[in-house]
């Protein structure tokens, strides 16, 4: 059974003249795990969140940390034993990054030379470039704020990372990125992360555990969120879920019976000097890192033209990623690559959906 890192015990938050923000939660958050609080507009997920580090203090019930009531520590020093990342990064715009990064580190008494350096290490942890360290937060994009925010939230170490739809403001492109780089980090830190989104799906691939709050703060679920998808607790979970959840539940079954065939290749370089060949190739670069696909040509005459491929699927990812995969491709062909990066292979949407359906048999006991 999992170490609980912070529990609920009967909380609520009431507001003068108002409903119930939040209403009598019981909960335990698991320790290095990622929980992820998830519902409407309203719902109260953002305020037991700041409930846990006291920018919310409750109306009744206890919140503890490791054991210790959240109480009985001074909000200041309790705020600076946790990491923050919000919606916007927070950057203080006149600090560099460096400086803003080194920000709580100081403020516990390390040294400037010290907290610089830690800055320094974690700006390679994030995936950000060391020449960014001396930009300020208006010359960097709003991918590259939101990385900061998280090395900033990271700089002391903490044990527990609060993180209030940090990703929210940014791209979907840019949002994946993100998340994929949350969870890189997460294998290797550890950390117990609670997470506040509206998006079930990022919830779904993020959480370990996923709570679901409805209308008036109260808890409608939580659960794992493979059981979320799969057996939605009521009506209010089911809608919010939405009636695609049996293609995300796709996201926690495993691809082993997808069959990767080979694929004839092409670099440019070739393509210019060849031409197409009729039928769909898979353009790549000297690498073998594919570049997109070389459809039949549409016009007699007409020069080969490179189309941009849809996603790719990592060999040993999701059934899910795996049809992704197939049907965003113009060739009807998605495109696996090792971990590498390098073509693989390739499989049609229809291989995929014959798995699919043969898991589907195996689970209600059909031979």
């Amino acid at each position: 059974m999992a170490e609980a890192m912070i529990e609920f015990q009967s909380v609520t938050k009431q507001y003068q003249g108002g409903q119930a923000a939040v209403d009598d939660l019981t909960m335990s958050i698991d320790k290095g795990a990622i929980t992820v609080f998830v519902g409407p507009s309203g719902c109260g997920k953002t305020t037991s969140l700041r409930m846990i580090n006291r920018m919310v203090e409750p109306t009744s019930g206890t919140i503890t940390l490791g054991g210790e009531d959240v109480t009985s520590v001074p909000a200041a020093k309790l705020r600076r034993s946790m990491g923050y990342v919000m919606q916007s990064s927070g950057l203080m715009p006149h600090r560099s990054v460096l400086d803003n990064i080194a920000t709580v580190p100081r403020l516990n008494g390390v040294s400037k030379t010290d907290a610089r350096r830690r800055a320094e290490e974690l700006l390679d942890v994030v995936g950000l470039a060391s020449a960014l360290g001396k930009r300020y937060p208006s010359q960097l994009s709003g991918g590259q704020q939101q990385r900061v925010g998280v090395a900033r939230a990271l700089a002391a170490d903490p044990p527990v990372l609060l993180m209030d739809e940090p990703f929210s403001a940014v791209d979907p492109v840019v949002r994946d990125e993100l998340q994929q780089e949350l969870l890189r980090l997460q294998r290797d830190l550890a950390k117990t992360i609670v997470f506040v989104t509206h998006d079930i799906d990022e919830a779904t691939i993020l959480g370990d555990r996923v709570a679901v709050f409805g209308l008036g703060g109260k808890l409608a679920q939580y659960a794992a969120p493979d059981e979320i998808l799969r057996a939605p607790a009521n009506d209010f979970v089911a809608s919010f879920v939405g009636r695609d959840r049996g293609f995300r539940h796709l996201g926690f079954s495993p691809s082993d019976g997808v069959t990767i065939h080979p694929v004839r290749t092409v670099t440019p370089d070739q393509l210019r000097q060849e031409g197409s060949s009729g039928d769909w190739q898979l353009v790549v670069d000297d690498a073998l890192r594919p570049l997109g696909w070389a459809g039949p040509v549409a016009e007699a005459g007409a020069g080969p033209v490179m189309v941009p491929g849809g996603s790719l699927f990592r060999t040993g990812d999701t059934l899910r990623r795996a049809l992704d995969a197939a049907l965003s491709s113009p060739s009807g062909l998605g495109v696996a690559v090792d971990e590498h990066g390098c073509a693989a292979g390739v499989f049609a949407a229809a291989e995929v959906l014959a798995v699919i359906e043969s898991n589907r048999h195996v689970r209600q006991g059909v031979r």
